[in-house]
């Protein structure tokens, strides 16, 4: 079981921007798919984006692609999520888990605590 730990999360006010990291421990995940999924207040949890073993090959949902940027270092087990132009619709709590294939948004892994995000208007 790998453990997930999010970080990076914050008050920020609408244009501005963040980067969220997750840090893997436990098992390397240099082999696996990961993705970022959100939360809104009153919501179902949501896929944001998702990022292959490799890096080589990622996915975004149609309300953050060409905003935000999923990338990975493997060296360090971590996945970040660079948010720009945020909006005060991206605030929600932020998860990472890993997932079978960048195109298949179904967390694999416990979630982990997450990470709040929060866009002023």
């Amino acid at each position: 079981q790998v453990e997930l730990v999010e970080s990076g999360g914050g008050l920020v006010q609408t244009g501005g921007s963040l980067r969220l990291s997750c840090a893997a421990s436990g098992r390397t995940i240099s082999n696996y798919a990961m993705a970022w999924f959100r939360q809104a207040p009153g919501k179902e949890r949501e896929f944001v984006a998702g990022i292959s073993g490799s890096g080589f090959s990622t996915r975004y949902s149609a309300s953050v692609k060409g905003r935000f940027t999923i990338s990975r270092d493997n060296a360090k087990n971590t996945v970040y999520l660079q948010m720009n132009s945020l909006k005060p619709e991206d605030t929600a709590v932020y998860y990472c888990n890993r997932v079978p294939n960048v195109g298949i948004p179904q967390a694999l892994n416990a979630w982990g605590q997450g990470t709040l995000v929060t866009v002023s208007s």
